[in-house]
């Protein structure tokens, strides 16, 4: 699901007088500051062992001696509303299509024939069947049509390619999602190579890496979230390790991951949303399920898109207090 992607990559693009605005506006968010001392710092925390357990959770497309290529994405939990919202249109607009298509055949073949029978009723339904598609099918290609891409018509996923050989990292994103973009290796940070580093509340959600400005050839920094959403820190921490070894040290002495195919089962659009609560399940009732499947849709409703952008860069935001 690129929508994450989609509208970060609008905010980008932004001009800076909106940007301002927005931010004046929204001043929700306590910015820490962050100096070139603490780049270096994450930066050296980066090329130092995690952990000794290194491990990925997938999923991973490709996986040989000098490419690793896994899923990209932070919210592929949340797949399917849009594609459910979409369907629903194009529903509605072929139905209403074919009752006016139907009933101007009709008045065809009234004509025709020469029959004596009214029509008046059948030209009206024709005519209104008409006027509800042109009223929903106009603004949906127009406005409509481009967000429906974000899920259907499109590949469902995001890959991100781990080249150890040239020591560049691949983003592999469309076009209205800023395209492919090439990071070199040795400027990444991420926030699971220390526990100093780990951002409150980020159980729940993929590996994050994080390139600055000054390595990602742009104004702006480039936030990706790779592999499965974890169950603790354990997890994030010993996916990070995974990709490091590979990267630095190469394959020998990593355990194997499972390779996943390309092939858009039909599964893949269901299992993700329930990545991040395998501890709950284990020992939860069924009724408790339900509730944490509906939650984990749901989110952190107080936390909003360009938020979670942020956190990486100025903190954490603390929720708002109720009552």
């Amino acid at each position: 699901m690129y929508f994450v992607e989609w509208l970060t990559w609008l905010a980008y693009i932004d001009p800076k007088e909106e940007r301002d605005a927005f931010e004046k506006q929204h001043k929700k968010v306590k910015r820490k500051a962050l100096y070139e001392s603490d780049d270096l710092e994450m930066l050296e925390s980066a090329k130092k062992p995690a952990c000794n357990t290194p491990k990925s959770r997938g999923p991973v497309y490709l996986y040989n001696e000098h490419i690793l290529e896994m899923r990209c994405g932070m919210w592929e939990a949340k797949r399917g509303l849009i594609s459910l919202i979409s369907a629903t249109i194009i529903y509605t607009i072929a139905a209403f299509l074919f009752i006016a298509i139907k009933s101007l055949a009709l008045l065809i073949k009234i004509a025709q024939n020469n029959y004596e029978e009214p029509y008046g009723s059948r030209l009206f339904i024709a005519l209104f069947a008409i006027a509800i598609v042109l009223l929903i099918s106009l603004p949906y290609l127009k406005y409509g049509l481009r967000i429906t891409r974000l899920e259907m018509f499109t590949s469902r996923h995001l890959l991100i390619r781990f080249n150890r050989t040239t020591q560049q990292v691949y983003l592999h994103r469309p076009t209205y999602c800023g395209g492919i973009v090439t990071l070199p290796w040795h400027g990444v940070t991420s926030s699971h190579s220390d526990k100093k580093y780990a951002a409150a509340g980020s159980l729940g959600l993929p590996l994050d890496l994080m390139w600055q400005p000054s390595y990602a050839g742009a104004l702006h920094p480039e936030l990706v979230h790779v592999g499965k959403a974890a169950n603790n820190y354990t997890e994030q921490q010993a996916e990070w390790e995974f990709i490091r070894r590979f990267m630095d040290e190469g394959p020998e002495g990593l355990p194997r991951p499972r390779i996943t195919s390309h092939f858009p089962w039909p599964w893949q659009a269901f299992t993700p949303q329930f990545e991040g609560l395998t501890r709950y399940f284990r020992t939860s009732s069924r009724i408790t399920k339900l509730g944490l499947v509906r939650a984990d849709n749901q989110g952190l409703p107080w936390l909003s898109i360009d938020q979670r952008l942020k956190i990486r860069l100025f903190g954490t935001p603390k929720p708002p207090i109720s009552g």
